[in-house]
């Protein structure tokens, strides 16, 4: 997609108060930013989720912040803001062990290095993504300049969280490393203080218990004081070892899976999740089929670790043929899209109470972007491959 491309989808899909300036700030830093070399489709969705505003930072005054308990209690603070929001609270594990005196001991799940302390607050796993909330802590950072990004649908909803970049692996049960991918969306506690949740998503569904070992090696935030250099992207990044093994539990309250299992042309639209928190579509294509063992996938990463799935294709040869999913609820409203790769296309449920899910699947990204744009009435609809209008309750 060339760059002009991309800033007209930016202008359409974003409030007029943004910025020619801010656009083109973000073009340059999102190269940096591994999410989006992953994803491949659905960039310019992604792309308008994560666009630096300039919108009040509203901090909390340190003094108060110091009275109300954070660890144990970070998704109740960003969950309203954090693009995967909702209530979490009968939903999550916390991970602290009381001592003698009734005292929280954080020690299991905390780890410093560099001057930053990392430490991990809560877990949710719906088996197929895990949800992680963390706490930043560094005596000589100034956090309070870290620009919000748009968290909702539009910059009308008035929605943001302050990001923070993150660098690294991550692995479940001792499986092949993956790449981090996704950054911290949170809140700015004050100047030393930063709360934020992830979202990591699974390779294959998990049952029962396990263990997340979560080996970063980086962390950076931007700084809303550089808006007009010519690379804002990370100002303050510092390179360290942060790794924490983090145990869960999947939570399957709540989650449901339908079964469609639908061809048309070239794509099989296999089922749909619904959990408290996301909706996954399951659909595969041709050249999807044909899987990456992660032995494989870790030669490959090995050579060039920001790699794409599509990249990996082409060098093997193999065909890989994309498509483009976009998800409406019974309200006709649009769902929140975040990552898309093969065989996998996630949304965001952002306290819809989902009954029934409207589906379309494309095979041409011009048309999955004026159908972003036009609604589920948009002119383009007949053109998608699979649309499915689909029963959740």
């Amino acid at each position: 997609m060339t760059d002009e491309k991309l800033d007209q989808i930016l202008k359409q899909a974003l409030a007029p108060e943004i910025s020619d300036t801010e656009i083109q700030i973000h073009r340059r830093r999102k190269d940096k930013m591994k999410i989006f070399g992953k994803l491949g489709r659905g960039v310019a969705a992604a792309v308008a989720a994560v666009v630096i505003g300039t919108l009040g930072m509203g901090y909390v005054n340190p003094a108060l912040a110091a009275k109300l308990p954070l660890i144990g209690n970070i998704f109740e603070k960003v969950e309203e803001d954090a693009i995967y929001s909702g209530d979490y609270t009968d939903k999550k594990i916390v991970l602290t062990n009381e001592d003698h005196a009734g005292n929280l001991n954080t020690s299991d799940y905390t780890v410093s290095d560099q001057g930053i302390t990392l430490t991990a607050s809560e877990v949710y796993c719906d088996g197929y993504s895990i949800f992680l909330t963390v706490n930043i802590e560094s005596e000589d950072a100034d956090f309070t300049h870290i620009p919000r990004h748009y968290t909702g649908m539009n910059a009308a909803d008035n929605r943001t969280a302050a990001g923070f970049y993150i660098d690294g692996t991550w692995s479940v049960n001792g499986t092949s490393p993956e790449w981090i991918e996704n950054t911290f969306d949170g809140e700015v506690i004050d100047s030393n203080t930063f709360a934020g949740m992830l979202k990591i998503d699974l390779a294959k569904k998990y049952t029962g218990s396990g263990e997340l070992n979560f080996n970063v090696t980086g962390l950076g935030y931007d700084d809303d004081r550089m808006l007009d250099a010519e690379e804002i992207t990370a100002s303050h990044w510092t390179d360290g070892s942060w790794n924490i093994i983090i145990p869960f539990e999947v939570n399957a309250t709540d989650v449901k899976t339908i079964e469609v299992g639908e061809t048309e042309g070239n794509i099989t639209l296999e089922d749909v999740v619904v959990s408290p928190y996301q909706v996954i579509v399951h659909a595969v294509t041709p050249g999807e089929q044909r899987e990456l063992t992660d032995d494989r996938r870790e030669e490959l990463l090995s050579k060039d670790p920001d790699m794409t799935d599509a990249e990996m294709f082409e060098l093997l040869g193999w065909s890989y043929e994309p498509c483009y999913t976009i998800c409406f609820d019974q309200n006709m409203e649009r769902l929140y899209p975040d990552t898309e790769m093969a065989g996998r296309a996630g949304f965001a449920v952002q306290g819809k109470e989902i009954k029934t899910l409207y589906v379309f699947i494309f095979d041409n990204f011009d048309d999955w972007t004026q159908m972003e744009q036009e609604g589920m009435n948009s002119s383009v609809a007949d053109r998608a491959v699979i649309s499915k209008e689909i029963h959740v309750e």
